[in-house]
């Protein structure tokens, strides 16, 4: 992988905001996929939205399109709420209770490794849910306001907080998460406030973010932990290696091995139509377009992460 993608003297050269420009108008035409409606609250996402955004490790933004469009961040906090829980609990707490396996089943899905009765990886929703019950708070505000500080950290600015109507309608049409999460706390995969850590959960997916912020999040993970654009860290460095490894394996749904042989770089997806993707010790790739496929991933964002990673050679396995 080229070790000078973004550099300033390879964007002076290149010109990696042009290019970017000539992507978003190549894409913006698609009208595949469709907005999801499994959760009410997400069909008002206009699906025409389309923002591209990258940012790299000394702090440098290229955007086109819908950038500050704000949307509910869903399954892209599940990298972050990992971090978090690694940080307050340890590595082998949190393996104890979570593995680290990829699997081929849909992100909900209602089962759990048979051999350790643990969910499969953090990256689905049962492995997420048993992340959100490890984050350490007397009571539910306390909690709350821990994962938001953590988001705050991630995204650089203190205008993060959860959206209350997508939050009430994760809540009434959560039966498929609440069936998993007393599955889990029928093994002891979770604690005794799992009523309240499922409810956390719902607000952690309603919490609102934007493109921008999911570049310079991507961005905080390939920056080693800190923050590019405040330099604050947001997550302990020995934690990075553990939050990618998850990413580059499980981080896009049930096409995870696909993304892995197509694109090569840790990512996490979101059904709202998310993508964030970290190019390591370079910067961070956000993409916001709310149709989805089959998978749950943005169509167009999946493709202007294939574009981005052909054109300049960003695989991890890239040799030339």
């Amino acid at each position: 992988m080229p070790s000078s993608f973004l550099t300033r003297e390879t964007t002076d050269r290149i010109g990696i905001l042009e290019y970017l420009s000539a992507l978003h108008d190549e894409l913006r035409p698609s009208r595949e996929g469709a907005v999801a409606d499994y959760i009410p609250e997400l069909t008002r996402a206009d699906p025409n939205s389309f923002g591209i955004c990258v940012v790299d490790v000394e702090g440098r933004v290229y955007e086109v399109g819908d950038v500050a469009e704000p949307f509910t961040i869903q399954s892209l906090s599940k990298p972050f709420t990992y971090g978090l829980a690694l940080e307050s609990r340890g590595v082998e707490h949190v393996l104890a209770r979570v593995g680290v396996e990829p699997t081929g089943d849909a992100f909900n899905s209602i089962v759990l490794d048979q051999s350790s009765s643990r969910p499969y990886n953090p990256m689905v929703n049962a492995g997420a849910i048993a992340v959100t019950d490890m984050i350490p708070g007397l009571y539910a505000a306390d909690r709350l306001q821990r994962l938001l500080e953590c988001f705050r950290r991630y995204v650089g600015h203190e205008n993060v907080f959860v959206d209350g109507l997508t939050a009430a309608s994760e809540r009434e049409t959560g039966h498929r998460n609440r069936a998993i999460a007393h599955l889990m706390r029928a093994s002891d995969m979770m604690s005794d406030q799992f009523e309240d850590s499922l409810d956390l959960y719902f607000q952690q997916c309603a919490t609102v973010v934007n493109c921008r912020d999911l570049a310079v999040m991507a961005a905080t993970l390939a920056n080693g932990g800190v923050n590019p654009l405040t330099g604050i860290r947001a997550v302990e460095r020995g934690y990075v290696k553990n939050i990618l490894s998850v990413m580059y394996t499980c981080g896009m749904y049930d096409s995870a091995g696909e993304w892995a042989y197509r694109v090569g770089l840790p990512a996490k997806s979101g059904v709202s139509g998310g993508i964030l993707a970290v190019i390591p010790g370079q910067g961070g790739i956000g993409v916001y377009s709310p149709r989805i496929d089959s998978h749950g991933n943005s169509v167009r964002g999946v493709r202007v992460c294939e574009a981005l990673s052909t054109e300049f050679g960003l695989h991890l396995f890239e040799t030339a």
